[in-house]
Parts: structure tokens; C-alpha cells; sequence
């Protein structure tokens, strides 16, 4: 199939370079220059499909208006970017009445399963749709979950990165209180690996980016605290309370205005780590006399 890319980020250029090995004609572009061509016009011309993997739905919409006259009626425009679902519904109806088809099918799995091609996929939209675009889809992902109509696959995504992220922040605090208590760090992550604590977080995050100081996981803090945002407008929109995902969103906006711009979400753990808890108030001369019996009348 012909396939137009828009967005070669770390991601995108692994995805993209799969689509190209599995045989598909890939016409690439990026903002800063990257690919075999030089407009997002010009890497739709003839495209049957055309993705976007960029890192916002403003991103998306820009990218896909710049695109659009190079793209035929009948073609499909795959947002693999993690989107507000609302954004992605109002481009598709707007693509509708130029005759274009839109897929959301945002990504699971980071750049070691964007490298060898093993993302799981929430593609949402119509499932004819979803059937024709399969082969290219299969390239970039193994799992590939039908979620429901458009807007759905960016819904799901949200929801499962913000459990991501409170496991993030649950996982940091438990190695950073272990720590202070004087355990093992190594062994205590291998305990909880073991037991039913464990989480992404203990067994991939803190294991590769913690402990070898690395904290390059390829996901920018920025991009995890905009992925919560977007579950917490989600979760206002259909009229539920969250105050579990209204604090993890508030504590990942902290971290953000705190920690060096580019960060990668990992470095939450610095975040934590350099809070300070807050001062004991002194009891008052009240709390702190014993309690006098009452006087029998």
C-alpha cells in the first residue's frame, strides 16, 4: 500500500521504517526535516493511508489540514499520537465531508516494541475500515484491539497511561520510603516483582532507568502529564468523580514546572526524591496536658 508518515520522532521513525520493510511504499515528512520529503502535502500525494504520530491533537489537526490537499476521497488517516478524544472526533467529521476516512489507533509498548515492531495497537472507527488498513497496521503492532467508534482508541490510551503514571508515582515512593528505612533497594523491587505490587514500573522502569541512571525510557515527562490531562477531561466530560486521577494529574504538573524542560518521565523519581515532608507543628500547651477528669456533680 502507498503510506504517507507525518511525525519521525522516536517513535515515529521506528514505525515508519517497519511500514517501509514490510513492503509498503512509505512517503515520510517531519518538522525538522526528516524523511524523503519536504511537506506533509507532498507525503500524502497518493497515499491510500496516511499517518500521523506527532504529540498532540493541535499537532495532529495542523498536520493533517497541511496534508489534506495532497490526499484522494477515499483515503484513511491513521492518528497514532496520543489525542484528546474530543479533537480527534471533530477532525474526523471534518474529513468526513471531504470524503476522507479517519482511524485513531494511538501506540503501546515504547521504542523497544516500536523497534521490532510487537506495539499494541486501540484503533477506533469503523471496523471495515480497521480490516483495510490491517496490513499496515500489522507492521507497527501484535496486538491489534478493535476499541469501538472514532475517539475510542485515544480514550483507552489515556485511561491506561494514567494508571501508568500512578503506578509510576506509587512505584517511585515505595523504592524512595525502602530506601530511607535502610532495605535493599534491589532486593526490595525483586520482592515486589514477586508478589502482587509489581507494576511496570518495578519491572521494567525502575530495574532500566533507575538503577542504571539512565532515565532515558524515550517517553517525556511532559508527554505522560498531558496523556493524565487528557483521562481527567475525559472523566469530567462523562460526569465522574476521580480524586484518586485528580491528584496523580496534580502531582505530575508539579513535576513538570520543577524538573528540567525534555525530561523523560522516569525522572519522577528525582521529583519525589528531593520533597521534603512537611514540618511537625508543635502541639499546643491543650494537646499536650493530660486530660483532667470531669467533677462529678
Amino acid at each position: 500500500m502507498k503510506v504517507g508518515f507525518i511525525g519521525l520522532g522516536l517513535m515515529g521513525n521506528l514505525m515508519s521504517a517497519n511500514v517501509a520493510k514490510a513492503g509498503h511504499a512509505v512517503r515520510s515528512y517531519d518538522l525538522n526535516g526528516k524523511g524523503n520529503c519536504k511537506s506533509a502535502h507532498e507525503a500524502a500525494g497518493g497515499a491510500e493511508i496516511l499517518i500521523t504520530m506527532v504529540p498532540d491533537g493541535k499537532a495532529v489537526r495542523k498536520a493533517v489540514l497541511a496534508a489534506l490537499p495532497g490526499l484522494a476521497p477515499g483515503a484513511i488517516v491513521i492518528d497514532m499520537s496520543s489525542s484528546d478524544p474530543g479533537t480527534t472526533r471533530e477532525l474526523g467529521a471534518l474529513l468526513k465531508k471531504k470524503g476522507i476516512h479517519m482511524l485513531d489507533s494511538p501506540v503501546s509498548g515504547a521504542k523497544a516494541k516500536a523497534a521490532d515492531g510487537t506495539l499494541a495497537l486501540m484503533v477506533g472507527g469503523d471496523a471495515k475500515l480497521v480490516e483495510k488498513a490491517r496490513p499496515v497496521l500489522s507492521a507497527m503492532g501484535a496486538e491489534i484491539f478493535h476499541t469501538g467508534g472514532l475517539g475510542s482508541g485515544h480514550a483507552t490510551k489515556a485511561l491506561n497511561n494514567y494508571l501508568g503514571a500512578a503506578g509510576t508515582i506509587a512505584g517511585m515512593e515505595a523504592l524512595l520510603v525502602g530506601e530511607k528505612f535502610g532495605l535493599n533497594p534491589r532486593t526490595l523491587i525483586d520482592v515486589i516483582n514477586a508478589s502482587t505490587g509489581k507494576n511496570s514500573t518495578t519491572e521494567r522502569k525502575i530495574p532500566q532507568q533507575v538503577f542504571t541512571g539512565a532515565f532515558a525510557s524515550g517517553f517525556q515527562l511532559a508527554l505522560m502529564t498531558k496523556d493524565v490531562g487528557i483521562a481527567r477531561e475525559l472523566a469530567r466530560a462523562v460526569g465522574v468523580e476521580t480524586p484518586y486521577l485528580k491528584n496523580t494529574l496534580k502531582i505530575w504538573r508539579n513535576a513538570l514546572s520543577r524538573l528540567p524542560a525534555g525530561a523523560d518521565h522516569t525522572e519522577m523519581y528525582h521529583y519525589l526524591k528531593k520533597l521534603r515532608p512537611p514540618s511537625r507543628v508543635a502541639a499546643s500547651p491543650r494537646e499536650r496536658s493530660p486530660r483532667q477528669p470531669r467533677r462529678s456533680t
